[in-house]
């Protein structure tokens, strides 16, 4: 089958890869012509493990290509992939839908033949009514569906995840449409992996509500861990005793300095919008970015607190700056407020990552980057440890505490426990622990 991806951001990249590597012949469009000549050279513009080696075989194989021709990459494809950015639009939080409306616009103007028009992209309800509404306008001759496939994929974990997916959620009610997405997916059928068909609006909004639903567990349990603190419980414990329940389920239940990213904060606000527009509340959602947001900050008010209450002149370095590990994303992370709250307090603020340093400077302004955790540790005051990359799990906590000015080391992560950062001569602050190891 021929397949056109339309974005060769992180969703339409990985996307384009794996089907490529599925069998299926892909083309990947992107007005972006420095991006494209990169990719053509094997250039990667994301980190994501694994991807540049799929990216090459199948490039080598024929079955995957790149073009800034949106005409030339749809002739003759039976599915057509809106994978485009539906940033958070500035003032009001609704999700930007220009790139999605103009690609439909693109898309319907290139068609040769009978096709998929399908939404990859994370939309609002109702999205794909406008895009048939444009399809319809610009040619209405052309026998073309659109159709709604929203992604799931974990940044670190997205081809895995795409290979081997929990669920495909495809939105169409019309059968010629079904038949091409059922003739997209087959290759996954020996994985057993379920295919489920709803209406377009469901599947666009299963998509908001499947994030919202993640954000909420994370918001919860690291509000829990804020009481653990207090009463002198274990947050990992209390994590455990009830993510063994299978009506609960463990995963997400981590707690830590708040969830960041490109999808949990751009998509709870989308989901709001909406619901406000059409005047249904959604208060739960509502709490979980208001707590979400303040979290942020309030972690930079803890390392302060572990300063003694005063940053002022401290030397502070923060380890692991993405928003999570394997990524080099650096949309909404944590470590963003943790470094503006450290500053407005009066310290000086170190940097180190194994792979977002490039993505943090512009971001992050008077900071200084180091090229490893011990470098940056070296004569500070404090440590956080704010991502939980594997080459932070098994620092040489001694070292570490040696070359400190002050060994204070703040584990927002809960990577050690805390006899282990006792035992190394550290004053060991975490999340959800009595509030001193």
């Amino acid at each position: 089958m021929r397949i056109a991806m339309i974005g060769t951001g992180y969703v339409g990249l990985v996307s384009g890869a794996c089907f490529s590597d599925f069998g299926h012949d892909v083309v990947c469009v992107d007005k972006d012509e420095s991006k494209i000549d990169a990719l053509k050279r094997g250039i990667m513009p994301i980190y994501e493990p694994g991807l540049d080696r799929l990216v090459a075989s199948n490039v080598r194989g024929g079955r995957l290509s790149f073009t800034t021709d949106l005409k030339a990459g749809v002739d003759g494809a039976e599915a057509i992939f809106i994978a485009v950015g539906t940033p958070s639009r500035r003032g009001d939080g609704h999700a930007d839908l220009s790139y999605v409306f103009g690609a439909a616009r693109e898309i319907a103007e290139a068609l040769t033949g009978p096709a998929a028009i399908v939404t990859k992209s994370t939309v609002p309800v109702g999205t794909g009514d406008e895009v048939e509404r444009i399809l319809a306008e610009v040619r209405p001759d052309a026998r073309a569906w659109v159709v709604s496939n929203p992604e799931f994929l974990r940044e670190g974990a997205a081809i895995e995840d795409f290979k081997r997916p929990d669920r495909i959620v495809v939105g169409t009610e019309n059968e010629e449409a079904a038949e091409i997405m059922r003739e997209v997916y087959r290759p996954l059928y020996l994985n057993k992996a379920p295919l489920l068909f709803t209406s377009r609006r469901t599947a666009e909004l299963t998509k908001y509500a499947a994030n919202a639903f993640l954000a909420t567990k994370i918001t919860f349990i690291n509000e829990i861990a804020d009481l653990c603190e207090v009463v002198g419980a274990d947050v990992q414990q209390v994590s455990r005793g009830i993510g063994l329940d299978n009506r609960i389920g463990s995963k997400f239940l981590h707690a830590g300095p708040g969830y960041g990213g490109s999808c949990f904060p751009k998509d709870t606000l989308a989901l709001l919008k909406t619901a406000e527009d059409a005047e249904t509340p959604l208060r739960i959602v509502e709490s979980v970015v208001a707590v979400n947001d303040a979290r942020k900050r309030a972690m930079g008010r803890k390392v302060i607190q572990a300063l003694g209450g005063d940053a002022r002149g401290a030397v502070v370095a923060l380890l692991g700056l993405t928003f999570k590990p394997n990524t080099d994303d650096m949309r909404d992370a944590p470590s963003l407020s943790i470094v503006q709250a450290l500053q407005d307090g009066g310290a000086r603020v170190r940097g180190f990552d194994p792979e977002g340093i490039e993505q943090a400077r512009p971001l992050m302004a008077d900071v200084d980057f180091f090229d490893n955790p011990y470098a940056a540790a070296e004569g500070a005051d404090a440590v956080v440890l704010v991502t939980e990359w594997d080459v932070l799990r098994a620092l040489d906590l001694g070292r570490i505490a040696r070359t400190m000015k002050q060994p204070i080391l703040v584990d927002l992560r809960n990577i050690y426990p805390p006899q282990d950062l006792e035992a190394a001569g550290l004053k060991g602050y975490s999340i959800g622990r009595p509030l001193r190891a």
